[in-house]
């Protein structure tokens, strides 16, 4: 089940497409040579302690086995994963991370210093660090007879469907990673990086979570004229579209065009992805119509019009 996207764990050659998915990245050197050459790739027989994270659904998936000795020392870590260049490396550099630590050194590793342990990472990536914490965590949650990830046992909610990512989890990797913004929130957990109908709450915890830490400082209100003429409504639409809505359905693989603006009526028609999402109703009306209402106008409306 789990193993390298394109090539088996025990291969360490790489296609074409890996080489070329890597291009796209500001990669450091140390990430590359994870990922071409990764260590510790494969599978413990009877483990001390083991855990499964991620999920092939939403892309990224990472199994970790660790045996530990007699003194609580980490003797030995070996991963398989399912992910992109970003997750072999991560898992890969974790391992190297915590053999020869013990379990209680091992347990103070955050997502933060696996992402130094490799000259850092891409912003869009570091949800790869945060999942091999998370499987981390969860090894030595069973090592020591303990539960973690139960989250909607302990009273969480799933906040973004498309990925199940509880309000626990976003509220986490906003007060350790000093997030203030939705779209570090989607870099870091992947919620708001489907459907997108789940960005308004997501702003709204990162907005409790700086409230109940004593420092939340009031955001100005978007700036928007107190009168648009046509022109300028029209020129500040298509400018909110491209530079704020677009990109977001672009990591997804979706997109969406300006069909005609009449009045408060943005027509529009959602491509790639989207155009064959479920959700797309919830797109338009909790994220591109939200998104145009605060940038642009309240009095705003928006459409879909089939391709």
């Amino acid at each position: 089940m789990y193993q390298r996207r394109r090539c088996l764990p025990e291969r360490t050659a790489t296609t074409r497409a890996d080489t070329e998915s890597l291009a796209m990245w500001n990669y450091t050197e140390k990430v590359k040579d994870h990922f071409f050459n990764p260590r510790n790739v494969g599978e413990i027989e009877n483990p001390d302690a083991w855990a499964e994270v991620g999920s092939l659904a939403c892309g990224d998936a990472l199994k970790l086995m660790l045996k530990i000795d007699k003194s609580g020392r980490i003797t030995d870590a070996k991963f398989k994963t399912f992910g992109c260049g970003s997750a072999i490396a991560s898992s890969s550099a974790l391992t190297e991370m915590i053999i020869g630590k013990t379990v209680d050194e091992a347990a103070k590793i955050t997502n933060r210093d696996i992402a130094s342990f490799l000259g850092g990472l891409p912003e869009e990536k570091m949800h790869c660090s945060v999942m091999g914490m998370e499987a981390l965590e969860k090894a030595i949650a069973h090592y020591r007879g303990t539960e973690v990830g139960a989250e909607e046992e302990e009273g969480f909610r799933i906040v973004c469907r498309c990925f199940g990512v509880t309000d626990g989890k976003i509220k986490r990797a906003v007060r350790e990673n000093k997030l203030t913004v939705a779209e570090q929130v989607t870099h870091y957990t992947k919620a708001g990086g489907g459907c997108g109908s789940c960005i308004p709450e997501i702003e709204d915890l990162i907005a409790d979570v700086w409230k109940e830490e004593g420092m939340l400082k009031k955001a100005p209100e978007p700036a928007k004229p107190s009168k648009l003429t046509n022109i300028q409504k029209m020129q500040l639409v298509m400018r909110t579209i491209d530079e704020e809505i677009r990109p977001m359905l672009n990591k997804d693989g979706g997109d969406i065009e300006i069909v005609d603006i009449e009045g408060d009526v943005v027509k529009v028609s959602l491509r790639g992805t989207c155009a064959s999402c479920k959700a797309a109703e919830l797109t338009l009306s909790n994220f591109v119509q939200f998104k145009l209402r605060e940038m642009v106008a309240d009095s705003l409306v928006v459409e879909e019009v089939p391709a």
